[in-house]
């Protein structure tokens, strides 16, 4: 690059909150917050410039549509190069570990699978406009509490499986610009001094060439983070780590390789981004709203609907809408990514736009009972406002305030539909009984109003579902007990089993299980089958829309391995299809499941592996809604662990190697004249006892044939 070492290492944090710096012929690019819109602040804390407020992620991954997801990402894309910002802070990641998540209306689901899915065709319709992507938060990031310093700590197989399988998945298929690392620290490092993380896995095992960005505040040590991999320290300007850097090289503490690598990276990032012409400021604000609508109506779950109250009829039917967020919507979370839109839609004028019959509006209070009373049907709105960046929600449950007009409601007019505006489940078993329909509205943006409308009339058949399940309560779930953590730890002592796979572990009921919604038509499954095409099995199940309505399901499919040789989940998400299918009619659906997607991540081997045998999957509506299963017989990897001196014998002898190479040794030992080892082995009441040793214990005992000289020639010999 023909830099100096200083230039190098100013390089390598910003020049003020959103840009990085100007060096030498090398201008300076912006970067803004996301990602459910753009938010451009002129200034570093002043207003954001108005864009679309497209649903959060908690909407958008509630779609399980991942042509939508990937138009929705075009169209950020767009606004944001029209902008003149290069890259956009998104998209958020993490994994809804806790329901109590701050956060959790920024990330897309429970399952490491379906979220990446989606954020593949995010990054890939976001950066076909020419704008970067950055992945976040690289990693474990699934808490607010003491997100600035708590470890997460958490098993290497978990680790892999679940909170890194996402962000492998959109770096090897959609070639990010940049990957985001996090505030907290993994098992005691911080992120951005994770070394491991950073280099070894991100760029080592995973092939990623872009830059790694720091989240804003991230770096407690500039040298150890330029060292571990970390290429851009935000926000700027940090003279004094830029001193830091330059001197650590000066000294030889840091290898100026180490520099030049991160300083080269940021530089192909404004290379890249210069290369792409910007935009003129403008886009089309009318083709956003309605694709921000369409995305929001899409992403609704429907998930009662007794005695078919819904869809509304347009006419002869009057309506009271109940409840403060009718009129006054919320459509975002608070933090980072609070978006200033380009309008808003409100619920309470688009039903009433929607219907010739009369509706009336009260907030609260007697009047509500008193409109509830008056009309055939009731609409109450109902919120939960805690969710936020930089704060856990403390409960699951609604206010208290909002239970009561609910209850009220209800009593008083018993044709009651409750919709709910929430960036995170909340518990609806303590009252939901009575209520007849319950819409799940998530946070919708800022077309929300319009979308709940277009599904309460029935003009959009309802057909999100669920991206994590909704407890009966919240001791129930898997992260209960070890979750915010403390001390500067988080425990993740559920493993494997997060979400609906801890429910399922524990065969525990749930209210609404992940994967489940309804819809305004019923479908009915045949028989799934099974092919193997290449490195991919083809699931193909015939799919009827029985009812009167056009309609689209969620074809999910779910695998399982009965009588595994390692413990998993009882069954895994690996795959699902979002199909239109017209009333009537029957489709055949194809689901395909990479083989590659069955392997679990082995410690011993330091890999992933598929374990050969006959896998069982299940194809349903949800994952407890499983209407028909195949069987497919899948040849595994060679997963035969190295035999050590720590390996004990029954690993020896269970191993076809170690087994016989033991075997000789004992034989020959038992064949000159019984030795008392050899003598006590042929009792299985001991062997059991000495089965439980590593070789290197056996070693220590009277009369043993394994001297270290022996073990160390098995080991040779058992590992060719």
């Amino acid at each position: 690059m023909g830099l100096i070492i200083a230039e190098k290492a100013a390089l390598t944090s910003g020049a003020d909150f959103w840009h990085t710096k100007a060096v030498g012929d090398l201008p300076s690019i912006m970067v803004a917050d996301g990602p459910h819109g753009l938010r451009k602040q002129v200034t570093d804390h002043g207003p954001a410039e108005p864009a679309t407020c497209f649903p959060p992620a908690v909407a958008l991954g509630s779609t399980w549509d991942p042509d939508l997801v990937g138009r929705v990402g075009a169209a950020l894309g767009a606004e944001t190069r029209a902008a003149g910002v290069s890259v956009l802070l998104g998209p958020g990641i993490n994994l809804k570990r806790t329901p109590l998540g701050g956060r959790n209306f920024e990330y897309y689901a429970e399952d490491p699978l379906l979220t990446g899915v989606l954020a593949v065709e995010w990054v890939r319709g976001l950066q076909s406009q020419g704008v970067g992507a950055s992945v976040k938060h690289f990693a474990v990031n699934s808490q607010e509490t003491d997100r600035m310093r708590v470890s997460a700590d958490v098993d290497e197989r978990t680790l892999r499986e679940l909170y890194l399988r996402a962000f492998q998945r959109v770096v090897e298929q959609a070639r990010p610009w940049t990957v985001m690392c996090a505030y907290n620290r993994i098992n005691g490092v911080h992120a951005a001094q994770h070394q491991w993380l950073l280099t070894e896995v991100l760029r080592g095992e995973w092939g990623f060439d872009g830059v790694v960005v720091s989240d804003w505040g991230a770096v407690a040590d500039r040298v150890a983070s330029v060292r571990a991999g970390l290429d851009l320290t935000m926000p700027g300007p940090d003279d004094a780590g830029d001193r830091a850097v330059e001197r650590a090289v000066a000294d030889g503490v840091l290898d100026e390789a180490l520099l030049d690598a991160a300083a080269g990276r940021v530089a192909a990032l404004v290379e890249r981004a210069r290369s792409h012409d910007g935009g003129d400021g403008t886009f089309d604000a009318d083709a956003h709203h309605a694709l921000a609508r369409e995305a929001a109506a899409r992403g609704i779950v429907l998930l009662k609907n007794e005695g078919g109250l819904l869809p509304l009829r347009p006419e002869g039917v009057s309506i009271a809408v109940i409840g403060e967020y009718a009129r006054t919507p919320r459509i975002q979370g608070g933090g980072s990514s609070r978006v200033n839109p380009t309008r808003v839609d409100t619920a309470l004028a688009e039903i009433t736009a929607s219907t010739s019959a009369p509706v009336t509006f009260a907030a609260r209070g007697d009047e509500a009972v008193e409109a509830a009373l008056a009309s055939d049907v009731a609409i109450v709105f109902v919120a939960s406002d805690e969710e936020t960046e930089g704060r856990d929600r403390e409960t699951l449950d609604l206010p208290a305030d909002q239970v009561r007009l609910v209850e009220r409601v209800v009593a008083a007019n018993p044709r009651t539909v409750v919709v709910l505006a929430n960036g995170g489940v909340v518990l609806t078993s303590a009252w939901d009984g009575a209520v007849p329909a319950l819409v799940e509205a998530w946070l919708l943006g800022q077309a929300g109003g319009a979308a709940i409308a277009d599904v309460l009339f029935g003009r959009v058949n309802p057909s999100g579902r669920l991206t994590e399940t909704i407890p009966l309560r919240l001791a129930d779930h898997p992260s209960y007990l070890d979750f915010p953590g403390g001390a500067g730890h988080v425990r993740y002592g559920e493993g494997l089993h997060v979400g609906y796979r801890g429910f399922d572990a524990r065969d525990q009921a749930v209210a609404y299980p992940f994967g489940f919604g309804l819809s305004y038509t019923t479908f009915g499954y045949g028989q799934a089958s099974a092919t193997r095409a290449g490195d991919t099995i083809e699931v193909r199940v015939p799919v009827t829309n029985a009812g009167q309505r056009d309609g689209r399901e969620v074809v999910q499919v779910y695998a399982s391995l009965p009588d595994s040789a390692v413990r998993r989940p009882v069954r895994e998400l690996k795959g699902f299809a979002n199909v239109a299918i017209p009333a009537g009619s029957t489709v055949e659906v194809t689901v395909r499941v990479p083989v590659a997607d069955l392997a679990y991540w082995d410690p011993r081997l330091g890999r992933w592996a598929v374990e050969g045998g006959t896998y069982t999957l299940a194809v349903g509506a949800s994952s407890r809604d499983l209407r028909t299963t195949v069987t497919v017989r899948v040849d595994g990897d060679d997963t035969r662990p190295p035999l050590t001196g720590e390996s004990t014998l029954a690993e020896w002898l269970s191993d076809p190697i170690g087994g016989e190479l033991i075997g000789e040794a004992f034989a020959a030992l038992l064949a000159e004249g019984g030795d008392d080892l050899a003598s006590v082995a042929a009792d299985p009441e001991t062997f059991t006892f000495l089965g439980s040793l590593p070789l290197n214990r056996l070693a220590t005992f009277p009369g043993s044939p394994l001297t270290p000289d022996t073990i160390e020639k098995l080991v040779t010999a058992a590992n060719p």
